[in-house]
């Protein structure tokens, strides 16, 4: 079972509902119109058909709407994802969305706080070959704001998993803003830095106390297991910023998906999608949008942003 996390950068429909980023208004200056909103719906449906996952974690999709035309240009090109949910019952401008081939048990929101400035997380249940199997889709505040704020984030989804509980099969994925070793990158920054040098992603979601060990992984309870340490540190990436690579995108298991009983990581298997298509020269080939205002879209590229991918074995 192939699973995926993918921020697809500003999928907006064609519909003006006053949340847009202005250059995403559609049928402006922008050159946000039916022409280029079908190139980035087929470019993005071409990258998730090159993943063929059967279950694809997405971030900065606008709406249902967008989701669904999204959902149908991938049912045009030949792949079809029965179920689907976005997590829109905040009215947040980019929201994060789900498509799978397995059905849903449920699919439900968690919000972070009433604020907007923190997005909703995602949550679905599936069952698999009689197993409970949860995901929880994540995209965390950017680095425009402080560690502080992605705290917020990383505290609230805690809370889930030890409600859920902490023994159960659990994923979460998805757009954190933070790399893998954010504790490391972060130190000297002090815009960022405003935490007294701890981070959600792994002081309070548990990813830093395994990093300097060997051989066997040891996860304990309440504890996620960053799948990034298990591929070789130069491929450990899903984004470039200013000519640097990071791991922005993350796929963390809990301690029963490192077992090899029943449903399961394949041990090896986490990597980026890395196509030659996606990249112009040494960088992403990131959706193309003047840099000069007023801001237009330029209808080519893909997204500022790799697919992260991990398999599963059940």
């Amino acid at each position: 079972m192939k699973i995926a996390t993918y921020n697809v950068e500003n999928l907006f429909d064609l519909h003006k509902s006053g949340n847009e980023y202005k250059e995403y208004i559609p049928f402006t200056k922008s050159n946000w119109n039916r022409r280029t909103y079908k190139i980035k719906l087929k470019n993005i449906a071409r990258v998730i058909k090159d993943i063929n996952a059967d279950i694809i974690a997405l971030q900065e999709i606008e709406s249902l709407q967008a989701l669904k035309d999204l959902r149908y240009q991938l049912k045009r090109d030949g792949l079809y994802y029965k179920y689907y949910k976005i997590a829109n019952l905040k009215n947040t401008t980019i929201k994060v969305a789900i498509l799978s081939k397995i059905p849903f048990v449920y699919a439900d929101e968690i919000a972070v706080t009433s604020s907007y400035r923190y997005r909703n997380i995602l949550e679905a249940k599936f069952k698999i070959n009689n197993e409970d199997l949860y995901i929880l889709v994540n995209h965390w505040k950017a680095k425009s704001g402080p560690e502080s704020m992605r705290i917020v984030s990383a505290k609230k989804l805690l809370k889930r998993i030890k409600e859920l509980g902490a023994d159960k099969k659990i994923i979460a994925l998805g757009d954190f803003n933070s790399d893998y070793e954010e504790y490391k990158s972060f130190q000297r920054k002090r815009r960022l830095n405003n935490t007294d040098g701890v981070t959600g992603i792994n002081n309070i979601l548990g990813t830093i106390h395994y990093q300097n060990r060997s051989n066997k992984v040891k996860v304990s309870s309440n504890e996620f297991y960053n799948l990034w340490y298990d591929t070789p540190s130069n491929k450990r990436y899903s984004y470039i910023f200013r000519h640097k690579k990071e791991a922005i995108d993350n796929i963390l298991v809990t301690k029963a998906l490192l077992t090899h009983k029943g449903l399961h990581y394949k041990k090896g298997s986490i990597k980026s999608l890395k196509e030659k298509y996606l990249f112009h020269g040494k960088y992403i080939y990131r959706w193309q949008v003047t840099r000069k205002y007023p801001y237009r879209n330029k209808g080519k590229g893909y997204s500022d942003h790799l697919p992260v991918i991990a398999e599963f074995i059940y």
